[in-house]
């Protein structure tokens, strides 16, 4: 859409919407004419809006239904939750300035701040916000689990939290929440996106439309959102939060998110310093910007700035292996002597600089990847490249000398074809044979979540930062998901168990480790890279540091 028609929409839009608390409402529209004009032409000297595009588009602002990065990383915007993640990925307060945990692990006590407003909206007597209390935290957190919210976020209380008195208001500043059984990762859980705190009357007001007018109390507050061209936000004037020296936060005036869809056109928008950053780099022109170790090439060397960051994610390949399912009393994958050879029998580090451009780590460790305080890659001892050792094993489970291991199936997805093709080749050099079966995401989904598929490719980001959520796909009382593989280990359970109540952190660590040897040792899975964030990012723009759980963190960031 040109420019002139994409300013004439949106501000048309703009009329449509009720604006509280503006009493010249033609002086708004110029003023906002004004900013939408400097958010397309990225040209107003006076404003610092910051510019970056979601290509995948935006489902809604609707804190219940952030489930994916583009929904959460406009809510982040927006909102507030009681506790949040810093960037050495420890709990930090947020709207709740302190805490305390019952003896018995069940009871969580949460003490908030009495200086968090939600911002200025029609929904508001006289359209001006009002303070953020306990009343609005049980609000929020009732709604996740109402079924007729319909929330994909509900699974995070649901069987956790006491479901007759879990969520209690025990005066403006003091909420209390009640755990049916010890959850210690309960206070990570709270720092996702999710439980973003948001006012009643919003809700009842706006009803189904709540999804594209939010009222929260975040260092940004909203403007509009044309689906499919813009969504516009503004400096929140009242936010709480202030840097060291006193100064309220947020730095920059505004954000401006633009929708293409095509990743070339996002990429050409960036060259022409239209966008501040972009988020990952597409296959297409990976090869153009970076080296096979990682680095900007030297034609972009002091133009733009990439930055590299350990992401919460792992890339694997699991292995069914339910020894009462008829797919595995079959296979020769039942036998742990060769789960582990195919562990040994592939080169992580060469996949990882000539298929991945170094984008990521190698998973030589366990199943928790590197960027949790937990990991501890010199306790941990995964797998590293070792031929040698693949075909002693595949002797030592009855194979070689003449005895062929059958052919075995790996079911993966489109993008991740030539990933398979590789490991196959690798694996048939020591002795395994692998047909390489590329379906459709939505099929390996359904296969996966029915035990019906013995060997697949599959990933893991982290719902909250710890490390237990990594540990819970292991769980044998969990179902598929996310116990895809529907591995059973009773001395995998206790410890699983104990590090549920366990408090302090020192010890609970231990634990983890415990539980990620022990997959290691079972091969449950093939652990093939630990992934990284990697944004590009214009010269000009300062304090916008990465963080592993990949969240757009702007309540700091300059333009200079």
């Amino acid at each position: 859409m040109p420019l002139k028609q994409s300013r004439s929409s949106l501000i048309n839009l703009l009329k449509r919407l009720p604006v509280a608390g503006i009493k010249n409402y033609s002086l708004f529209i110029i003023s906002l004419s004004t900013i939408v004009v400097s958010c397309n032409t990225h040209q107003h000297p006076d404003k610092k809006i910051f510019h970056y595009n979601e290509s995948s588009g935006l489902a809604s602002l609707d804190p219940a239904f952030a489930k994916n990065k583009q929904v959460m990383w406009s809510v982040h915007q927006l909102y507030n939750t009681l506790v949040e993640i810093d960037s050495n990925m420890q709990l930090a307060p947020s709207v709740a300035k302190r805490w305390s945990i019952s003896d018995d692990n069940l009871v969580f006590t949460f003490y908030l701040r009495n200086d968090v407003f939600f911002t200025n909206d029609d929904c508001f007597a006289n359209g001006k916000g009002r303070k953020l209390t306990a009343q609005d935290v049980e609000y929020s957190f009732k709604r996740i689990v109402d079924k007729n919210t319909a929330s994909p976020g509900a699974w995070i209380f649901n069987n956790r939290v006491d479901s007759v008195d879990g969520f209690k208001a025990i005066d403006d500043t003091t909420f209390q929440l009640k755990l049916l059984r010890p959850f210690q990762s309960i206070l990570g859980i709270l720092s996702m996106q999710y439980c973003s705190i948001i006012p009643k009357e919003a809700v009842e007001k706006y009803k189904s439309d709540f999804r594209r007018h939010p009222v929260g109390s975040g260092p940004f507050s909203f403007v509009a959102w044309e689906e499919g061209q813009a969504l516009v936000l503004k400096k929140n004037e009242q936010y709480f939060e202030k840097d060291s020296a006193g100064n309220r936060l947020p730095y920059l005036d505004g954000i401006k998110v633009s929708f293409y869809d095509s990743k070339a056109t996002e990429f050409l928008e960036f060259q022409q310093k239209r966008l501040d950053f972009i988020d990952d780099i597409d296959a297409s022109f990976k090869d153009e910007v970076l080296t096979k170790t990682g680095n900007l090439k030297k034609d972009w060397v002091g133009k733009i700035v990439l930055q590299k960051q350990p992401y919460l994610n792992i890339e694997y390949l699991g292995i069914l292996v339910d020894e009462q399912n008829e797919l595995v009393k079959n296979s020769p994958l039942r036998s742990q002597k060769i789960r582990q050879a195919m562990n040994y029998g592939f080169d992580r580090r060469k996949m990882m600089l000539y298929l991945r451009n170094s984008i990521g780590i190698a998973a030589e460790s366990g199943f928790v990847p590197c960027g949790l305080p937990s990991f501890d890659s010199s306790i941990v001892k995964g797998y590293q490249y070792d031929p040698i050792k693949a075909k002693q094993l595949l002797q030592e489970a009855g194979y070689g000398n003449g005895k062929e291991l059958p052919v075995i199936k790996l079911l993966t997805i489109p993008i991740y074809g030539d990933l398979g093709s590789y490991i196959a080749n690798e694996l048939q050099q020591v002795g395994i044979r692998i047909q390489v079966e590329v379906i459709q995401k939505s099929l390996l989904l359904e296969q996966t979540s029915k035990s019906q598929a013995l060997f697949f490719r599959g990933s893991w980001i982290a719902d909250y930062p710890d490390a237990e959520n990594y540990l819970s796909v292991f769980y044998s009382k969990n179902p598929a998901p996310p116990n895809y593989t529907r591995y059973k280990n009773p001395a995998y359970d206790v410890l699983y168990e104990k590090a549920l109540s366990e408090q302090n952190d020192s010890l609970r660590y231990q634990l983890y480790r415990q539980m990620d040897q022990l997959i290691v040792n079972d091969a449950p899975v093939v652990p093939l890279w630990y992934d990284m964030a990697i944004h590009l990012v214009q010269n000009n723009i300062k304090d916008f540091p990465p963080n592993s759980l990949n969240l757009l963190e702007l309540r700091r960031a300059k333009i200079e």
